[in-house]
């Protein structure tokens, strides 16, 4: 499977070693906005550097991998689309739910795999965790509980394109939430910036609790923040009818030190490519799956737009200081 690869950046090198690690796809063309950028990477995989129009146009490319800027999203998912390509897009599909909507129903007429990129969803443990709630393992799963901090605060010129925390951060969370319990009947968001003054300033949170409710009473908690100055801590846990699944961090070793001073383990791992680097793997094997082998694809289009109508509802629900209620259609009351 010949791969065209949108963004240059470090998403876009993560993408450009997955796919170079399955042996059933080649990275053969790479486009950046930043000229320099897509040379040197297409360079380091002795590949052209070329541009969007060229790569709709060549029929020789199978797929196209979204790793640009979120701005950029939905318009190459269309023209991908237009262009008879299979799709692979990192989250979100755009910023503006409306928006995102409207791609979906191009998308869905679409004759090829189209897949999200919510990477979280591959890492092992939290597929072996799902793997045991789905078999019964703890009876039915009450009550969910996510935890995501990351070890700092991106640069605020970041934050102020990035759509907020709940867009840009938390969808990942309430991507998780929706894979494991399912879409909420209802979102009550609380937020703060306590870790950069700046980041307040741009009109942002930079710390989050969100509480989502389910038809059958059902509960789960999501808490973010920018700052965890012990490393990347990102776990899962779920408290069922007969017991409790959870997975723990990944930490930069398994040595355990005990002695009458107390007992000592390692910190989780720094950032997220050092905590999620096998989960692109699998990620894009699934992809390719879905293309080579006809399988259904491990995350929809639909399943982007639902993460996002949760992220849009937290706004909403910040802003308004009260509950916002999702309903089937994805929108809220």
């Amino acid at each position: 499977m010949k791969v065209a690869l949108f963004g240059a950046g470090r998403i876009g090198k993560v993408h450009a070693a997955s796919i170079q690690s399955d042996p059933r796809s080649e990275l053969v063309a790479v486009m950046d906005a930043v000229p320099g950028a897509a040379e040197a990477l297409a360079a380091h995989y002795g590949i052209a550097a070329t541009s969007a129009e060229a790569i709709f146009a060549d029929a020789e490319i199978d797929a196209i991998l979204i790793a640009s800027s979120t701005n950029t999203h939905a318009d190459l998912l269309q023209a991908g689309a237009a262009a008879g390509k299979a799709i692979f897009c990192e989250k979100p599909i755009d910023l503006d739910l409306a928006r995102a909507r409207e791609v979906m129903s191009v998308t869905n007429g679409h004759d090829k795999p189209v897949m999200m990129g919510f990477n979280r969803r591959f890492d092992p443990n939290f597929a072996s965790l799902k793997a045991a709630l789905d078999g019964g393992e703890i009876g039915k799963g009450e009550l969910l509980a996510v935890t995501s901090y990351d070890p700092a605060p991106p640069p605020v010129e970041y934050i102020k394109v990035s759509g907020g925390l709940y867009r840009d951060m938390m969808i990942h969370d309430f991507d998780m939430c929706a894979h494991l319990f399912g879409m909420p009947t209802s979102v009550m968001a609380h937020g703060a910036c306590l870790v950069d003054p700046a980041i307040g300033e741009a009109g942002d949170i930079d710390t989050a609790v969100v509480t989502l409710t389910y038809a059958d009473g059902r509960l789960a908690t999501i808490r973010n923040s920018r700052r965890a100055t012990f490393g990347y801590d990102q776990r899962v846990e779920v408290l069922g009818s007969g017991g409790m699944l959870a997975a723990e961090n990944v930490r930069e070793n398994t040595i355990v030190k005990a002695t009458d001073a107390g007992v000592v383990s390692a910190k989780p791992v720094h950032f997220f490519l050092e905590r999620y680097m096998r989960a692109y793997e699998i990620e894009w094997a699934g992809f390719v799956d879905a293309v080579v082998a006809g399988k259904p694809v491990p995350a929809s289009v639909q399943d982007g737009v639902n993460a996002l109508a949760l992220a849009e509802a937290a706004n909403m629900s910040l802003a308004e200081g009260r509950p916002v209620e999702i309903t089937a259609a994805l929108t809220w009351a």
